[in-house]
C-alpha cells in the first residue's frame, strides 16, 4: 500500500506531460474497403493544427499531441461525404478511431457531412441515433450505464431508480432487443428476472464500448424479435501498439482493465475489464441503496482482435456476470423500506449470465463484404423464498416484531443455453444502390424447474417442470437507393419462425425515406415487427385429472406491431440541431387471458417479479401515439446541452374488451441536461453537468382487499385498472469530474449526486399485511432518495 501511494504522489507531482497519439482508419461504410489518400484534419477549438492523408490501407496518424479535446475530421472529397468526431485525449491513453464514410453520388466535389448523432447503420432513416462511451460518462445520473443513458433520449422513459428498464414510447421493456457484435444477447444485467430486459446494474462495461446505435421504432429489416426498440452495441478493439491499463474504485465496483498488442510484430490486440462490487462499503456507511441486504456481483468483458491476411479479420468477444443477494426480513425488529423484496418473506436470489462469441469478417472484393458472427450464451436465475409470520410485541421497549413461524414458500431454477449464428453479406452495386442480406438463427436449450405453495399455503405444487429446445430463425434482406446525396430510400423485409410453438411471420416489410435541403431534413419510416413471448411463459403447468402435465400456453403466437413515424430535423448554429418526430404504433396478437379480464402481456416485463400466466390467447390489442422534440448542442466550446420532451398515449384492450391505460402510460416525459468544462491550469480541468427529469407518475387501480388478504399479495380489481395515476416523478442530478494529466498517467475523480433534493418518488404500491389499519392493507413504496456515487480512476 505504501508503494502504491508513493507512485501516486510521483505521478501527481510530475511536471511534464507525455505526448500521445490519435490514429485510426477510414473505410467505405458498406464494403469496409480502406480509402487511401483521404485528407484527415486535427482541430483544437476552431484551429486546424495538423493535416494528413490516409495510406494505402486507409490508416492515418497524428503523433506528439498534448492532452486536450480535439475534433478529428475526415474531410469530404470527390467521392465521399465528410465526417467528424470529438475526442478527449488524456495522458493515460491513445485515441483510436474508425471512420465509415458514405459515398457521394454527385459527379463533382460536394462539401457535405454526416450529421453528428446520426445512427451508423446506413439503413436507418427515423427514430435512431448513435451514442458513444463519452456520453455514458458525461451525462449526470447515468452511472456509466448505456440503458440509463438512453433514458435521456426523446421517447424513452426510465423513471425507476432501482432498475434500468427501457420504456420506449409506452411499450413494455420486453419489446427491446439487445445486440452485441451482431448477436442477439440475453438480458445483460445483474439480478435479472426471467421475462425482463432490465436490472439494477449492467454487466456491460462502458469502457469497452465503441460507437453504437439505439433505435426507438421503425428499425431496419436486419433487426427482429422486437416490437419496441433496439440497442445495437459494438465493442472496440484494444490498442494494438501500446499496452495501457486502468484502475477504478467507486460505488459501482472496483475495476481493472488492460489492453495492448499481443506482440510487436502484428496488429493483433486484447482488451479486457473485470469488476467486483463494492456496494457493501456504502451499506456500512449508512448510505441508502434501496436494500438492507448486501448485493454481491462481479463481471468480466473482453475482446481479442486478430487481423488476418487477404483483407480478413477474426475477433473473439464476450461478457459474463454473476450476482447474489440475500434479502432477510425475518430478523428485523421494525418495518423496512425494501425496494428489492417483499416484507413477508426472506429471499435468496442469484443470477449468472455468460456469452462467448466470435466474429469473422472479410472484404471479398470491391463490391462485397462478408460478416459471420456466432456465440454461445447461458443465463440462469435461481431463488429460494421462506415465508414467515410475525407480530408486534408491545411489551418490549421499544415495541418490535417477534417471529412466530417460518416455512419454505417457493424454489425455482431457470436455465437457458443459447447457440447463435448470424452470417450476412453487404453488397454495393454502385454509389447509388446497395443492399445487405443475412440470417440470424438461435437454438435455445432450456430447463425450467419451479415449485411453490398454493394460495392458502396448504400444499406444494409444481408450476414449471420443462426441459427441451427451440429454434428461432430470422432471414432478412434490405436495400438502399440514393437518388442524390440529399434523398435516399430504404426498403427491406424480415421473416421469423419459432419451432416450439410453430409460429411463423412470413413477411414483415420495412421502408424509410430521408430528404435533406439546406439545413432541413424530412424523414419517414414504417414497418411491421413481431416478437416471441418470454420462453418460460410457454411452459407453465396445468395438471389434468390423471396427473398429466399440460403446457396450456405452448401454442402462443408472436405479438405483432406496426410502426409509422414522420420526422423533421434542422441544423442550428454552433454544432446544434433540432429534431422532432410524430409516431403511431398498433399492436395486435397480444396474449390475454381466455376468461374476460384486464390482464395483458403488454403490461409485463419490468420489476423483480415473474408472472404466472393463466390460459392465454393471442386476441389482445394495443396502440401508442405521441410527439417528441429534441434540441441538442453537441460538445463544442467547452459546453453541451440536451433537452428532450415527449407527449404520448399508450392504451390496450384485454380479453374483456375494455380500453385502458397500459402500465407504462405516463403521458409525458421531460429531460434537461447541460454541462461545461473549466480548465484548472495546463494539466487539469473540471467537468460539471446537471440533469432534470420530470415524468408522469405510474399507473395503479383499485385494490381488492379481500383477495389480497387471502393470497398475502396485492390483487387489483379489473374494474378501473390503471385509471389512477400516482404523483409525478421528479429528479435533479448533479455531477462533477476532475481530470489531471500527469506524465503518461491520467487521474480522474468523479462525484455523481443522484436526486440531490432527496425527493420521495413513488415506485409503486405494495401489500402490507401488518398494516395497523385493517381497511388499508397497502402502502406506498418509495424509490431511492439522495444517492452519492463517486469513483477514482487512473489510466496509465
Amino acid at each position: 500500500m505504501k508503494v502504491f501511494f508513493t507512485c501516486l504522489l510521483i505521478c501527481l507531482c510530475s511536471t511534464s506531460i507525455a505526448q500521445r497519439v490519435i490514429r485510426g482508419q477510414v473505410v467505405d461504410e458498406v464494403t469496409q474497403m480502406p480509402i487511401p489518400s483521404f485528407v484527415v484534419k486535427l482541430i483544437e477549438d476552431t484551429t486546424v493544427l495538423k493535416r494528413t492523408v490516409t495510406d494505402l490501407d486507409g490508416y492515418f496518424r497524428f503523433n506528439d499531441l498534448q492532452p486536450s479535446k480535439y475534433t478529428v475530421e475526415a474531410q469530404g472529397g470527390d467521392f465521399y461525404r465528410s465526417q467528424w468526431k470529438v475526442v478527449e485525449l488524456t495522458s493515460g491513453k491513445d485515441i483510436i478511431l474508425k471512420f465509415e464514410l458514405e459515398e457521394s453520388v454527385m459527379e463533382e466535389v460536394v462539401i457535405s457531412a454526416k450529421k453528428k448523432g446520426e445512427a451508423s447503420n446506413e439503413m436507418a432513416t427515423v427514430s435512431s441515433r448513435e451514442f458513444s462511451v463519452e456520453e455514458t460518462n458525461r451525462y449526470a445520473g447515468s452511472r456509466g450505464d448505456p440503458a440509463r443513458m438512453a433514458s435521456n433520449y426523446a421517447g424513452v422513459n426510465g423513471s425507476d431508480d432501482s432498475r434500468n428498464d427501457i420504456v420506449v414510447r409506452g411499450n413494455s421493456p420486453l419489446g427491446v432487443l439487445w445486440r452485441v457484435e451482431d448477436i442477439n444477447i440475453p438480458n445483460p444485467n445483474h439480478f435479472s428476472i426471467a421475462g425482463s430486459q432490465g436490472g439494477p446494474v449492467t454487466i456491460l462495461n462502458n469502457k469497452l464500448l465503441a460507437n453504437s446505435d439505439f433505435f426507438t421504432g421503425a428499425f431496419p429489416a436486419e433487426f427482429g424479435n422486437s416490437t419496441a426498440g433496439v440497442f445495437d452495441i459494438n465493442f472496440r478493439n484494444g490498442n494494438n501498439e501500446e499496452r495501457e491499463y486502468s484502475f477504478q474504485f467507486g460505488f459501482l465496483g472496483t475495476e481493472l482493465a488492460a489492453e495492448g498488442p499481443f506482440s510487436d510484430s502484428s496488429r493483433a490486440s486484447y482488451l479486457v475489464a473485470y469488476r467486483y462490487s463494492t456496494v457493501s462499503l456504502f451499506s456500512l456507511l449508512g448510505i441508502n441503496i434501496g436494500t438492507d441486504a448486501t448485493p454481491v456481483y462481479q463481471d468480466l468483458n473482453f475482446k481479442l482482435n486478430f487481423p488476418l491476411k487477404n483483407n480478413a479479420n477474426l475477433s473473439f468477444f464476450g461478457f459474463g456476470g454473476a450476482s447474489d443477494i440475500d434479502i432477510v426480513i425475518s430478523d428485523q425488529t421494525e418495518p423496512s423500506e425494501e425496494l428489492y423484496g417483499e416484507n413477508d418473506r426472506d429471499q435468496y436470489f442469484g443470477t449468472h449470465t455468460y456469452l462467448v462469441g466470435s466474429k469473422y469478417s472479410k472484404i471479398l472484393n470491391e463490391k462485397n463484404y462478408l460478416n459471420i458472427s456466432s456465440a454461445v450464451s447461458k443465463e440462469n436465475q435461481h431463488t429460494r423464498h421462506n415465508f414467515f409470520e410475525r407480530h408486534i410485541d408491545s411489551g418490549l421497549n421499544p415495541p418490535s416484531f417477534v417471529l412466530d413461524t417460518m416455512y419454505r414458500l417457493q424454489d425455482y431454477v431457470f436455465d437457458q443455453w443459447k447457440f447463435s449464428i448470424h452470417p450476412s453479406i453487404s453488397r454495393k452495386f454502385n454509389a447509388k444502390f446497395s443492399m445487405k442480406y443475412g440470417l440470424t438463427a438461435d437454438y435455445t436449450v432450456f430447463n425450467f424447474i419451479d415449485s411453490g405453495l398454493v394460495a392458502d399455503h396448504s400444499k406444494f405444487i409444481t408450476r414449471w417442470d420443462a426441459q427441451g429446445g427451440t429454434v428461432l430463425i430470422q432471414p432478412y434482406a434490405q436495400w438502399k437507393y440514393k437518388k442524390s446525396d440529399n434523398l435516399f430510400f430504404t426498403y427491406g423485409f424480415h421473416s421469423q419462425y419459432l419451432s416450439n410453438s410453430n409460429s411463423i411471420s412470413w413477411f414483415e416489410p420495412r421502408a424509410g425515406l430521408s430528404y435533406s435541403k439546406g439545413k432541413n431534413n424530412i424523414s419517414l419510416g414504417t414497418g411491421v415487427h413481431s416478437q416471441m413471448q418470454p420462453l418460460y411463459t410457454y411452459y407453465y403447468n396445468l395438471v389434468d385429472s390423471a396427473g398429466n402435465k399440460i403446457y396450456h400456453n405452448a401454442n402462443m403466437d408472436f405479438t405483432k406491431s406496426a410502426h409509422f413515424v414522420a420526422g423533421y430535423g434542422r441544423a442550428l448554429k454552433g454544432k446544434a440541431r433540432l429534431k422532432s418526430e410524430v409516431y403511431y404504433q398498433y399492436l395486435w396478437n397480444v396474449p390475454v387471458e381466455v376468461r374476460p379480464s384486464s390482464f395483458s402481456l403488454i403490461n409485463q416485463g419490468s420489476g423483480f417479479a415473474r408472472f404466472f400466466p393463466d390460459s392465454l390467447q393471442n386476441t389482445g390489442t394495443g396502440y401508442n401515439y405521441g410527439i417528441e422534440l429534441t434540441i441538442e448542442k453537441f460538445f463544442d466550446n467547452n459546453f453541451f446541452f440536451l433537452a428532450t420532451g415527449s407527449l404520448y398515449e399508450s392504451r390496450y384492450k384485454g380479453s374483456d374488451g375494455v380500453d385502458r391505460n397500459t402500465d407504462y402510460n405516463g403521458n409525458y416525459t421531460l429531460n434537461l441536461l447541460s454541462g461545461f468544462e473549466v480548465k484548472a491550469g495546463e494539466k487539469s480541468k473540471f467537468t460539471i453537468s446537471g440533469k432534470m427529469t420530470w415524468a408522469g407518475g405510474k399507473r395503479i387501480g383499485v385494490v381488492n382487499d379481500s383477495a389480497s388478504a387471502a393470497l398475502n399479495e396485492l390483487i387489483w380489481e379489473d374494474e378501473n385498472y390503471n385509471e389512477t395515476q400516482l404523483r409525478d416523478y421528479f429528479r435533479l442530478d448533479f455531477k462533477v469530474n476532475w481530470l489531471y494529466n500527469a506524465k503518461r498517467v491520467s487521474h480522474e475523480i468523479g462525484l455523481d449526486l443522484v436526486n440531490i433534493t432527496g425527493r420521495e418518488n413513488i415506485l409503486g404500491v405494495t401489500y402490507f399485511r401488518e398494516s395497523p389499519d385493517p381497511n388499508n392493507l397497502t402502502r406506498e413504496q418509495y424509490q431511492l432518495g439522495f444517492l452519492p456515487i463517486f469513483y477514482y480512476r487512473i489510466d496509465f
